[in-house]
């Protein structure tokens, strides 16, 4: 889709991971308390520490549908079964798995670059949570394929983001450093309190002290993307099941939403750690945005009331820092008052359903939220190039 010929930069692409992708590089003796394939049933299905997971209905992505199959659904003007709304399925495209493929296809989509993140990878920290060592390694290994399929920065247009596990901080600033050798711009990390041998903490405690520095002195982006959270465990509170099932949502599980985003942002600030590391910048993709205001309003009344704890207005540390992919169906005037439209990405979440088939198509909806060129131009590629220094 050609808008007039703008070209952008995508915050927020998907690729689907290789059968192997968690097993090509695993340290042998974490073969079977990690990642494993198995026939269940008739069905090849994905165990994760011996149990089946269910994160995706189908890890094998040898059916799909097309992207943007669930846009207007997630624009709220057309209701589900959502299983009913996915329209035909077809085997994995090329270039969903091929990253040169990709390319081909980004130059017809009219992007110059994007950000790639995991589909499945990003709702298996939790499921390996009662073996850290194995999670750890299973994260090892998957960087270490994602590395040789997509590359962190492949022909300067792929920049695959490296996921990292803080559940050990030591390990979690060699892994940095091995990325940042091999060249990477982005990062991903999972949203809320992180889990260690010691029980769930702040990521903010000083523990973690060395691994900000780093990530600050080599201004590295800090993404933290939507997946399985810690936060999912609440669910099971009100006797809901815990265990996340991507396009299965009870409707009271559609109503609690519990902000792991919006609570990480808030520690970050309270607790000094950007403060401390006045380089860290930090982007939030596939979270929305919904949950800023609120947040502000928060910050605002934290602010006030308690001025000598802040070393200035939390909100300006914010707008300084952080990064924020809205959904097409936000309030996008309202995200431009509170942070700037120099702090917005446009992310379209392709290929995956509840994204853009088109990521040119965000302008529309840019358009309709009052920005001006400039503006338009700014969230849909000038942010994120100039976020990685191209």
């Amino acid at each position: 889709m050609a808008v007039d010929g703008l070209r952008a930069f995508d915050a927020d692409n998907h690729y689907y991971e290789a059968l192997d992708a968690f097993t090509r590089y695993i340290e042998p003796e974490f073969t079977k308390r990690a990642m494993q394939w198995a026939q269940v049933d008739g069905r090849t299905r994905l165990l994760v520490g011996g149990k089946v997971n269910r994160f995706l209905p189908n890890p094998t992505f040898s059916a799909l549908a097309r992207p943007g199959a669930l846009e207007q659904y997630f624009r709220g003007e057309v209701g589900g079964p959502v299983v009913n709304l996915f329209g035909e399925l077809a085997p994995p495209r090329d270039e969903y798995q091929n990253r040169d493929a990709r390319l081909t296809v980004m130059d017809s989509l009219g992007l110059d670059g994007a950000f790639f993140f995991p589909t499945l990878g990003v709702g298996m920290e939790r499921a390996l949570k009662d073996d850290l060592p194995a999670a750890r390694a299973a994260f090892r290994a998957f960087n270490r394929w994602l590395d040789e399929d997509w590359g962190f920065a492949y022909q300067n247009k792929i920049f695959a983001a490296p996921y990292l596990s803080l559940s050990d901080p030591a390990a979690a600033v060699a892994e940095l450093r091995w990325a940042l050798d091999r060249g990477a711009r982005v990062l991903v990390l999972r949203a809320g309190p992180v889990l260690t041998a010691k029980g769930l903490t702040s990521p903010a405690d000083r523990d973690f002290d060395e691994f900000w520095a780093l990530a600050a002195e080599s201004r590295i982006v800090c993404a933290y993307h939507g997946g399985d959270d810690v936060y999912a465990e609440l669910i099971g509170w009100w006797g809901e099941s815990a265990e996340t099932e991507a396009f299965r949502l009870s409707p009271l599980r559609s109503l609690l939403t519990p902000t792991a985003i919006a609570d990480t942002f808030a520690a970050l600030l309270a607790q000094g750690t950007i403060a401390r590391n006045p380089g860290l910048r930090f982007a939030a993709i596939e979270t929305g945005s919904d949950w800023v205001p609120p947040l502000f309003t928060s910050l605002k009344k934290a602010f006030a009331q308690n001025p000598q704890a802040w070393p200035e207005d939390p909100r300006e540390t914010f707008r300084r820092h952080v990064w924020i992919a809205p959904f097409h169906e936000n309030d996008l005037a309202n995200l431009k008052q509170l942070i700037g439209a120099d702090r917005m990405l446009m992310g379209s979440d392709w290929p995956h359903v509840e994204g853009l088939a088109e990521p040119l198509s965000f302008t529309a909806d840019l358009e309709r939220a009052g920005f001006d060129d400039a503006e338009v131009a700014q969230v849909m590629g000038e942010n994120a190039k100039a976020l990685i220094g191209i």
